[in-house]
């Protein structure tokens, strides 16, 4: 009798261990053998470890669930329950997530932390109220002009047929404002855009020219960043919930340090991508005071309609505002952003 009542505890336990086993299915646009696969897997392996193989993840890098709006279908379908996605992607989730995506609103690398240190928080609880548990922001980079054909002012690029993501609204606003007709389309095909003509301006990161390719025909960047590139690393709240209280504590320490480490690294990554181009041919083009003057105005006087199309808060938008300035007037010397 005794034997009987341990195999019945033992199944019942082994059956309770099981169930409670859960795996995230997550996508991304890295590809594998990135920086931030390799941070992502090391996480996923320690979470793991720490809950007794309960949580686990499973990875499809390399776009292989296709593009934002399909990685973001598959999770309301439960196909998925989590991405790594460039802040853009969610902007019809929650229009705030391109607060820091506001054209040439930033001027120093520094401005951009005491930003973030005083705002990411505000914007992840802002996610967690849509149903996106994110862990914390990872820096893509300062996005800049790249092009076929020099681009040194205004007029120069009006000339040129401009990519911008299909979800980024600040983007498509920004160009209308300058009189440019952008070409939306999703990132996975740009590198097709830029080999068919389709397209001949596009705006990204150093290390995004190299990791999609771009600079197989991109051949000048002009060296005046437009705006602030993060990726965002998140799980679908209702899938998060399903694992426990004290498992859901160990995926959010984890995977916000390991979100964390991913942020650090990126700037470095793209000074050496900065390096990768110079030595492939690629032409860096300083842009006069007057040109860049030119830019910011045009911005700054179409700014309140581009925050009211792209959805964006305009609360979020003043405290912004007055950090900045906050931190301008403590500030003795802004460095340069430029490449």
């Amino acid at each position: 009798m005794l034997k009987q009542i341990i195999a019945i505890l033992t199944l019942s336990f082994l059956s309770y261990g099981s169930v409670q086993a859960y795996t995230f299915k997550v996508a991304t646009l890295s590809t594998d053998g990135s920086v931030w696969m390799e941070k992502m897997r090391a996480g996923a392996d320690e979470i793991s470890q720490k809950t007794d193989s309960r949580v686990n993840f499973k990875f499809y890098p390399g776009g292989v669930m296709g593009g934002d709006k399909n990685v973001l279908r598959k999770i309301r379908f439960g196909q998925l329950q989590g991405a790594a996605l460039p802040s853009a992607g969610l902007t019809g989730i929650y229009p705030d997530i391109q607060l820091y995506n506001l054209i040439v609103k930033f001027q120093s690398m520094s401005e951009i932390d005491y930003v973030r240190e005083q705002m990411d928080d505000q914007l992840l609880v802002g996610l967690e109220k849509k149903g996106l548990v994110a862990f914390g922001f990872s820096e893509i980079g300062l996005a800049y002009t790249m092009s076929t054909t020099p681009v040194h002012n205004i007029t120069d690029l009006q000339q040129l047929k401009s990519w911008v993501p299909e979800n980024n609204k600040i983007a498509i606003q920004a160009y209308k404002a300058l009189s440019i007709s952008p070409i939306p389309l999703p990132l996975r095909d740009v590198l097709m855009g830029l080999q068919t003509g389709m397209i001949t301006s596009v705006a990204g990161t150093p290390t995004g020219a190299i990791a999609l390719q771009w600079h197989t025909k991109i051949k000048y960047v002009t060296n005046s960043p437009l705006s602030y590139i993060f990726g965002v690393f998140f799980l679908d709240k209702k899938a998060f919930n399903k694992i426990s209280k004290a498992d859901r504590l160990v995926v959010r320490e984890v995977m916000a340090k390991t979100v964390n480490e991913v942020d650090k690294q990126s700037r470095q990554d793209n000074v050496n991508a900065v390096l990768a181009l110079k030595k492939l041919g690629v032409e860096f083009i300083d842009v006069e005071d007057a040109a860049a003057n030119e830019l910011k105005a045009v911005m700054e006087s179409a700014n309140q309609e581009i925050v009211s199309k792209s959805g964006l808060s305009s609360r979020l938008v003043e405290m912004l505002d007055k950090y900045l300035a906050a931190f301008r007037a403590q500030s003795t010397r802004i460095e340069s952003v430029g490449l």
